[in-house]
C-alpha cells in the first residue's frame, strides 16, 4: 500500500493519533511455575515472550558493545564453557547463545531469552575458566529465576522496546561523548537491562554456584569472582560502575559466596579452576590489553570532556592495535564530540572495512557523511546498516534524511512517514513531522524545529 497516499488522507490529529509504538498484548492475570524453586508466582510474561523480546532487544546492545568478538577462538571458547553450564540448568531448553563483545568496560548482561553477554573488559579482569564459569552461571541464574519477566510483570509493563538513544549499558560516561558511545539511536534495552534487586543477585549467585559445581567447576571460582569485581570497585570505581549499577554487589555476597563454597559446595573443592586453559583461550585477547587499558582511560577523559588527554590516549592505542573496531569507533566518537566530522570519518570509514558486518560502523559512518553533505553515499551506508541490523526506526530516519538531500522528497516522505510510526518525540521526530507538514502531506500547523542533527554537538 502507498504510504504517502495515505499520509494524504491525514489531518494533524488524525496523524498523531495513528501508528504509535509496538506494544506487545498481554492477558491481565496470570500465574506460572517458577522453574527454579516450583512455586506459583505472579507472571504476565510466557516464555515465548522472552525469548521475542530477546531477539529484538538484544541484537541492538551487542552491536552499541561493538559487536561480538572477531577472534572466533575466544567466542567458541566461551560458548563451550556457558553450553556446559546451561545444560545443567532448570530450563536448558531456552536457545542460549554466548558471546564475548568488543566493549572495554567491565560488565555481563543477560536477555530472558537466553542472550548472555560478556565485555572483553570483564575478560582481561577475570583469571580462570572457573571465574568464568561463575559469571556466565550467574548471568544464567538470572535468566532460569525469569527475574526479568518477573519484574516486568510486577510492574504491569510490557511494553515497546523502541527507544530513543542507545542502550542502557553501552553509553558508559554521560553526556555527548556518553550519547555517541553507547549508540547514535535504537532498540532501547533499558526496560530488560534494568537493575536487579538484591534479591534477584543473592539468587542469581546461589543459582550460578550450583550450576558451576554441576558442571565440575570448583566453586572458588565464584569466590575469585566477587573478590575481583569489590577490588576493583575500590580500586577504580568507575571502572564497573555499569556493572554494579545492573548487578548490586556487596561484602555480604562475598561472603555468602565463601560460606557456601566450605559448607555446601565442600566436595566441589577437587574440581579443578583451569587457568592455563583460560590463558591459552585468552592469549589473543591479552596480547592488546595494554591498548584496550588506554581506550577505557580515553572513554573515562572523554565523559570528563578533557578531549585533548583522550585523543593523546587513543593515538597511543591505535598506534598499537591499528586495526581494532573499537579504537576506531571510539576515536571517530572523540573526534565527533569536539565537533571535528572530516576528522572522525576516516576512522569510521576504516572500521566499516574492518568489520563489515557490524552495524555500528555504517551507521557512524552515514552521520559524518551526512554532516558533509554526501548524501548519497550517506545512504548507502545507513542501507547497509539496515540489512545488517534491521529494525531500528532510526534508520528510516536517516535514510529520509539523506533522501531529502538529494532531493528525493517523495522518498525521503516515505521514510519519514515509517519513522514517525515508531517515533513521536525528540528532534527527529519533529523534523519528519514538519517535513510531511511542509510538503503538503499531512495538514497541520508550521513550527520552528530544532536541527535534527544538533545531538551531535
Amino acid at each position: 500500500m502507498d504510504y504517502i497516499n495515505i499520509v494524504r488522507q491525514l489531518s494533524r490529529r488524525d496523524f498523531m493519533k495513528a501508528g504509535g509504538m509496538t506494544v506487545l498484548g498481554l492477558a491481565f492475570g496470570g500465574c506460572a511455575k517458577n522453574p527454579v524453586t516450583g512455586e506459583n508466582q505472579f507472571m504476565l510474561v510466557s516464555e515465548e515472550q522472552e525469548i521475542q523480546m530477546d531477539r529484538k532487544a538484544s541484537p541492538q546492545q551487542l552491536s552499541n558493545d561493538y559487536g561480538p568478538t572477531q577472534d572466533l577462538v575466544l567466542n567458541e571458547y566461551v560458548s563451550g564453557v556457558g553450553t556446559s553450564l546451561s545444560d545443567q540448568s532448570h530450563r536448558p531448553q531456552m536457545p542460549y547463545s554466548y558471546r564475548v563483545v568488543n566493549a572495554n568496560y567491565v560488565n555481563a548482561y543477560a536477555f530472558p531469552g537466553g542472550t548472555i553477554a560478556c565485555t572483553r573488559g570483564i575478560m582481561l579482569e577475570i583469571d580462570n575458566e572457573a571465574e568464568l564459569s561463575a559469571l556466565l552461571g550467574h548471568e544464567i541464574g538470572h535468566v532460569n529465576a525469569r527475574h526479568t519477566a518477573a519484574r516486568m510483570s510486577s510492574q504491569t509493563v510490557i511494553g515497546t522496546l523502541a527507544g530513543v538513544g542507545g542502550a542502557a549499558v553501552g553509553a558508559t560516561y554521560g553526556g555527548t561523548w556518553g550519547a555517541l558511545a553507547g549508540g547514535l539511536g535504537g532498540l532501547g534495552a533499558g526496560l530488560l537491562l534494568a537493575s536487579y534487586s538484591r534479591d534477584d543477585e543473592r539468587q542469581a549467585d546461589s543459582l550460578g554456584m550450583e550450576y558451576m559445581t554441576r558442571a565440575q567447576y570448583n566453586p572458588d571460582g565464584m569466590i575469585g569472582l566477587m573478590e575481583m569485581l569489590n577490588e576493583q570497585h575500590d580500586r577504580e570505581p568507575s571502572s564497573v560502575e555499569i556493572m554494579f549499577a545492573t548487578h548490586p554487589m556487596s561484602s555480604e555476597r562475598l561472603a555468602t559466596a565463601r560460606k557456601q563454597a566450605v559448607n555446601k559446595y565442600m566436595g566441589a573443592g577437587e574440581y579443578a579452576i583451569y587457568r592455563e586453559r583460560y590463558m591459552d583461550n585468552t592469549a589473543e585477547l591479552r596480547k592488546i590489553g595494554p591498548a584496550i587499558k588506554e581506550m577505557q582511560d580515553a572513554e573515562k577523559l572523554g565523559g570528563q570532556k578533557k578531549y585533548d588527554e583522550a585523543e593523546e590516549k587513543m593515538q597511543s592505542a591505535l598506534k598499537k592495535v591499528p586495526n581494532d573496531y573499537t579504537g576506531l569507533l571510539l576515536m571517530a566518537k572523540l573526534q565527533m564530540a569536539q565537533k571535528k566530522y572530516e576528522d572522525a570519518l576516516p576512522y569510521a570509514m576504516e572500521a566499516r572495512r574492518i568489520y563489515p558486518d557490524e552495524a555500528q560502523a555504517s551507521q557512524l559512518s552515514g552521520v559524518l557523511l551526512i554532516q558533509s553533505k554526501q548524501y548519497s553515499q550517506a545512504h548507502d551506508n545507513f542501507e547497509a546498516y539496515d540489512k545488517a541490523l534491521p529494525g531500528n526506526p532510526y534508520s528510516n530516519f536517516f535514510k529520509g534524511y539523506s533522501q531529502e538531500g538529494m532531493g528525493n522528497r517523495e522518498e525521503a516522505a516515505r521514510e519519514y512517514y515509517k519513522f514517525l510510526q515508531q517515533v513521536r518525540q525528540g528532534d527527529q521526530a519533529g523534523h519528519a513531522y514538519q517535513r510531511l507538514i511542509d510538503w503538503g502531506y499531512i495538514k497541520g500547523e508550521v513550527r520552528p524545529v530544532r536541527d535534527p542533527m544538533s545531538y551531535l554537538g
